[in-house]
């Protein structure tokens, strides 16, 4: 993989063909939370907005534990590092932390999350702004703020009870407790659970079905997926969704499919 020069000390961003990796990089720390760390994950989701080239993009971290969320030892009022980069953006975009934990703003592309060890606090927060979600068996999830008297800023208390069952989205967020893999993924939190040290390798392997498939359909099917909720009327749902489809029938990449199936070979699509 070729590591890109918007890689930062605590995020190391690399690109292998159509997949943008994004790896925490605080293992010292159990990848706890800081600006570095956040800059980094900023400018990669924004990349993957804007280079055509990227199908999609997996989240990870080095070490034995996926992230701990917020670090509580620097303390509420220190600034964890923050670089004149950081603040200068951070006036720009004045929510750059919210789109760097996936809350505002999330990329129009497939998010998929390979988590080894422990994703606690902003490490489960962050996971329900990814699409698949790839756990080892010795994985822990948790929403804990509140055990730290904290609320999920993050956006915990509007995703969770809509990606899992209420009862066990009010559960983790009221009772703070950690969850197992198992139970992640009987809770419907989590895709699969795979053996320790190989959450990555799975996660690519994803990836690459994903970058086999036609990337405008691929677009269209997370917007749809993302934005049309169960808040709205199935026919209202059912409308917008037709509006998506349409250019993605009308593209060169569709005809190409259509002809490749017919051809009995694997299709080669240029996203238009």
């Amino acid at each position: 993989m070729a590591e890109l020069d918007i890689s930062t000390t605590d995020c190391i961003i690399e690109q292998e063909g159509g997949v943008l990796v994004v790896t925490l990089n605080r293992p010292e720390v159990k990848n706890a939370l800081s600006p570095q760390m956040l800059l980094g994950m900023y400018k990669a989701w924004r990349l993957l907005d804007e280079d055509d080239s990227l199908r999609c993009a997996i989240l990870t971290a080095n070490g034995n534990t996926f992230c701990a969320g917020m670090d509580l030892k620097a303390g509420a009022d220190g600034d964890h590092g923050a670089t004149d980069e950081f603040m200068n953006l951070m006036a720009e975009v004045p929510n750059i932390h919210w789109q760097a934990l996936l809350r505002d703003n999330r990329p129009n592309k497939p998010l998929i999350l390979a988590v080894e060890g422990y994703a606690l606090a902003g490490g489960t927060e962050i996971l329900q702004g990814t699409d698949i979600r790839i756990g080892a068996e010795d994985a822990i999830f948790g929403v804990t703020e509140v055990a730290r008297g904290l609320y999920p800023m993050s956006g915990s208390t509007v995703r969770l009870r809509r990606q899992i069952p209420y009862c066990m989205a009010a559960e983790m967020l009221l009772c703070g407790d950690h969850i197992t893999a198992q139970q992640a993924l009987e809770f419907g939190l989590i895709n699969r659970v795979v053996p320790s040290g190989t959450a990555l390798n799975v996660a690519k392997e994803f990836a690459a079905k994903i970058c086999g498939n036609g990337p405008l359909a691929v677009q269209a099917v997370i917007r749809s997926l993302r934005d049309h909720q169960e808040c709205m009327s199935e026919d209202d749902a059912m409308a917008a969704s037709d509006e998506l489809a349409g250019p993605v029938f009308a593209s060169s990449d569709a005809k190409e499919g259509m002809r490749a199936f017919k051809e009995k070979r694997a299709a080669v699509f240029t996203g238009k």
